[in-house]
Order: C-alpha cells, then sequence, then structure tokens
C-alpha cells in the first residue's frame, strides 16, 4: 500500500504585484480624477508623451541676444536662394540672421506687433508686415521700406498704419483694419498699388470687428478650392469663393457660421489641409468647427484638456501672446498660453500622432516662428531656440507627472501601497523623486531615489575584450517604499536633471488588499 503523500496547503501570497505603464495619454484636464483611463495623467508638466514612452522634454539655447525688451514678433524672410530671420522688440527691427548679438535694421517704431507674409512676384520676394500703428514695411531681401517710399512700395486708398493684419489669398494682399469691418484687398500679383474695400458689415449680425482674415482649402488640399475666410470678434466666420472680389462671376459668399470668438490677433494657423482656430471653445479644426456650428464641443482638438484651455482663456484671454506652432520634426503642436505679458508664458503642447497634450514650463515665449524647420520663441532680451539642448539655457529642467488614479481592480476595496519601481530609460543619473499619492491627493513627493545605471566603458583605454560597452541609454528601476492606505493610488514623479535624456517608461507597484467599506 502506498503512502498517502500529505497535502500542503496553498498560501495565497500577501503582496500583489501590478505594473502600470507610462501615461502616453497625456495630460486629462476634462473627465474625473475618479474615472480617467490608466494611461492618462492628472499633471504632466515637461514631460512629452510619445507613442510609447514620457520623456522629459528637451530645452532651449539663447540664439540671439542683445535685444532691449521683450521680442514680440519673429519673421521669417524666404527667398529664391536665401532665408533670413529677424526679431521686433521695443520700437526696433532686428536681424537675427547670424545669431548671436542681434543687429539693428529699423528704428523709431511704434510697437513690435507685428503681422506679416512672404509675398513673391514678378519684382521679387518680399516681407510685408503691418502693425497697426506704422506704416506697412516691406523687406526686399536687402532692405526695409516703408509703403510711402514710392513705387513699387506705395498703397493707397487705405492708411496702413490703420491695419493690424495682413494675409495673401489668390496672389493678392488682403488688409484687416482696426476696429472695422473693412477688408482691404490689392491689385493680382503686387506688393502695393490701389487698395479697395470689402465692407463685411452689412453680413456681420454680431457686429464687433474683424479680427484676421485666412485662406482655408475646402478639399483638404487636394484640389484648387482655396477659400478666403473673414473672422469676426464675436466669432462670425464669413467663407468666400473665388479670386477678384471685383467680379460677381469670379467672387461669392458661400456662408455664414459661428464659432467661438477667437483669441489673439494670430489667432489661425494653417495645418495640413485645414485651418486651425483659436476660440473660447478651443483650438478647432475650421472643417469640423463649421460642420457642427458650435454643438459637438468634442470636434476641438484641445477637447482632453478643455477646462485647463477654458480657464486659461477666462484668466489671461486678453493677453498679448496666443499663438500656434506645428513643430512636425517632433511630432508637436504647440499652443503658446500667455499667463504675463512682463513675466512668464506656458505652452499647451500636442503630439500629432496621437493627440496626447502635455504642458510645458520655463519657455518664456511672447511669440513663435518655425525657421528651418526648427521652433525659435521670443524671450525678455533675447530670441531663444527651443528643442535645442538638454538644459534650459544652461538651467535644470524640473518634470512633474501624476498619473491618473488607479482603483487596481477593484473600487471599494482598501488598498495598502508597500513598494514601488518606476522603470526609466536614462543617459545618466538623474535627480527623481517618487511616491503614490492616494484618493485624489495631487500633492507632490518630498524624497529623492537614487539610480545606479551601469558604468559603461571609455573608449580608447578600456580593454577590448572585457569592457562594457554603452549602447546610448540603459534602463533603471529600483525598489523603494511606496507607504499609503487608500482605495485609489497614482504614482507621483518629480526631477529635476539636465545634460541627460530621460524615458519614464513603466512603473511596477506592490500593495495589499484589505478590507471592503
Amino acid at each position: 500500500m502506498l503512502a498517502q503523500r500529505k497535502r500542503i496547503p496553498s498560501v495565497r501570497p500577501d503582496g500583489r504585484a501590478t505594473s502600470l505603464p507610462a501615461p502616453t495619454g497625456g495630460w486629462n484636464a476634462r473627465d474625473s480624477v475618479a474615472n480617467m483611463p490608466i494611461t492618462d495623467a492628472v499633471i504632466l508638466e515637461n514631460w512629452f508623451p510619445s507613442t510609447t514612452y514620457v520623456e522629459m522634454r528637451e530645452g532651449y539655447s539663447r540664439f540671439a541676444t542683445g535685444i532691449t525688451g521683450w521680442t514680440e514678433t519673429i519673421m521669417q524672410y524666404s527667398g529664391s536662394t536665401t532665408n533670413k530671420l529677424f526679431a521686433a522688440a521695443g520700437t526696433v527691427i532686428y536681424n537675427i540672421t547670424a545669431g548671436g548679438a542681434a543687429t539693428s535694421n529699423v528704428t523709431a517704431l511704434t510697437n513690435a506687433r507685428w503681422q506679416y507674409v512672404n509675398n513673391t512676384t514678378t519684382g521679387g520676394s518680399y516681407i510685408q508686415a503691418v502693425n497697426g500703428a506704422d506704416y506697412m514695411h516691406v523687406y526686399d531681401g536687402t532692405n526695409w521700406y516703408k509703403d510711402t517710399d514710392g513705387v513699387p512700395y506705395n498703397v493707397t486708398g487705405v492708411d496702413t498704419r490703420t491695419c493690424i493684419g495682413i494675409t495673401l489669398s489668390h496672389n493678392r494682399v488682403w488688409l484687416t483694419q482696426t476696429g472695422t469691418l473693412k477688408a482691404w484687398y490689392g491689385p493680382t500679383g503686387a506688393i502695393g498699388g490701389a487698395f479697395n474695400a470689402l465692407d463685411l458689415s452689412s453680413f456681420c449680425q454680431r457686429g464687433g470687428y474683424l479680427m484676421t482674415i485666412a485662406t482655408w482649402t475646402m478639399d483638404a488640399g487636394y484640389g484648387m478650392d482655396d477659400m478666403t475666410v473673414f473672422i469676426t470678434s464675436n466669432g462670425e466666420v464669413l467663407v468666400y469663393r473665388g479670386d477678384d472680389p471685383t467680379s460677381t462671376a469670379s467672387w461669392g459668399l458661400i456662408g455664414i457660421y459661428w464659432i467661438g470668438s477667437p483669441i489673439g490677433r494670430r489667432c489661425t494657423i494653417k495645418y495640413a489641409g485645414d485651418l486651425l482656430i483659436i476660440t473660447r471653445d478651443g483650438v478647432q479644426p475650421m472643417s469640423l468647427a463649421l460642420q457642427s456650428s458650435r454643438l459637438n464641443p468634442r470636434i476641438s482638438l484641445t477637447d482632453k484638456i478643455q477646462l485647463a484651455v477654458s480657464q486659461a482663456v477666462t484668466s489671461y484671454g486678453a493677453n498679448y501672446g496666443w499663438q500656434l506652432l506645428p513643430y512636425p520634426n517632433e511630432n508637436m503642436l504647440i499652443l503658446n498660453i500667455p499667463v504675463s505679458e512682463s513675466s512668464s508664458q506656458q505652452q499647451y503642447v500636442m503630439n500629432t500622432i496621437t493627440r496626447a497634450w502635455c504642458k510645458f514650463t520655463g519657455w518664456n515665449a511672447a511669440c513663435w516662428e518655425l525657421y528651418n524647420n526648427e521652433p525659435y520663441f521670443g524671450g525678455n532680451g533675447y530670441v531663444g531656440k527651443a528643442h535645442d539642448t538638454t538644459a534650459d539655457n544652461g538651467t535644470n529642467i524640473t518634470c512633474n507627472g501624476l498619473q491618473a488614479f488607479s482603483f487596481f481592480g477593484n473600487r471599494n476595496q482598501i488598498k495598502q501601497f508597500t513598494q514601488m519601481r518606476p522603470l526609466f530609460n536614462v543617459t545618466g543619473s538623474p535627480s527623481v523623486a517618487t511616491c503614490i499619492n492616494i484618493d485624489y491627493d495631487t500633492s507632490d513627493p518630498t524624497s529623492n531615489i537614487a539610480f545606479d545605471p551601469t558604468t559603461y566603458s571609455t573608449w580608447g583605454t578600456s580593454t577590448w575584450g572585457s569592457a562594457t560597452w554603452a549602447p546610448g541609454a540603459s534602463v533603471v528601476g529600483n525598489w523603494q517604499g511606496a507607504n499609503g492606505i487608500g482605495r485609489a493610488g497614482a504614482p507621483h514623479i518629480m526631477t529635476e536633471a539636465q545634460g541627460i535624456t530621460l524615458q519614464w517608461l513603466a512603473i511596477d507597484i506592490i500593495w495589499r488588499p484589505g478590507g471592503i467599506f
């Protein structure tokens, strides 16, 4: 008879392990903190949500210096063979093409808030710029002129000192006149000449004044169906088809639409085959905004952070500096938020692949421009080149990320959190503070953790065959204590570093189940 084997009772492990991915879904300022996807974040500051990880943003360097006051406009000249960069601050336009010390080109101006276009005619390539106070200024590739300096710069019919916006549509220059519902258009293929008025006052039921003029392609850029769009301060949008306002046969009103009131003179930007508009309803693509007639707020690109956008518009909507900038090289769309005109600004930044958002701080930018496919911004006394280094002009970059709260499978069960292990891909040894926030507490962590990345060998001094060579970055993760008792928990990670790259990959959490309350 075989001996009966003694049965050993199974023991249920006390601790449970859960691995959470990095919050690549981005900043969520729309949903309840108790009902967010775990891939979202309550706070995501200076952490950019890539497609597979969240990474510390890059920094900036001071590209041009020696500028007096805030740089409020950056203008790119695009000639047939030459590109140049100009910055306007105070009463001066500077040439900053070479970087370093800026060179004064135009002085004795009234303000630095210019709107401009690049216009190429049979006579050459030009910048044309207006600011609502000075005569229109024109740059011909060599020198700056005013529109009173003679042919071909002269503009008749309207005093360009009263014009605050400029647009190029169907090879015509259009001017937005300050405080009116009049748009002024010039001759085809010219930078000056006789301008005529298109008075929109009889069509605008909501009154106000003309905020801006833009072009929009209704067929998403596949054909020649470009429209001229007039947007008023009260959110009326008039869309015209055609290229000759003097001819009823080739010019006609397609429709009048209502959107949220636009924010700032630089409220529009061409984006792929569409037109994006900064409004009180968020950043909206024209193609969807006109279809919804404000009935569906989810068409806004900023839908997921709409509460933050609405609060920013309420608090800072009257400030100068609202602007959009696409940055294709890094799949970013930058929305500049002028928290203060004289001290600080911040950016809400979208990943154009996933439409995940985050917030950047530390780039105090009054304006933006893309030059040679790289982003530049106007600072106080300088022009900065963004996304250029791994430090903010030699100082640390501070990141703050609070992931969405998780119930770890049971909303009603109490959990005791005991350990956590953040996983990073890093090129150095950053200073990182982490904790588990409990039950919707958003306080910052207070204790730092140390990482010990693998030490790699130095080329030229280490022994071949026995040395360990660096792959460029290493994955590190150390267990640490994570004290907290509650129903929901959220990983919170802060770091302050420079001179390294840092990617947040995932986080492992050990917790014990408790009772149900």
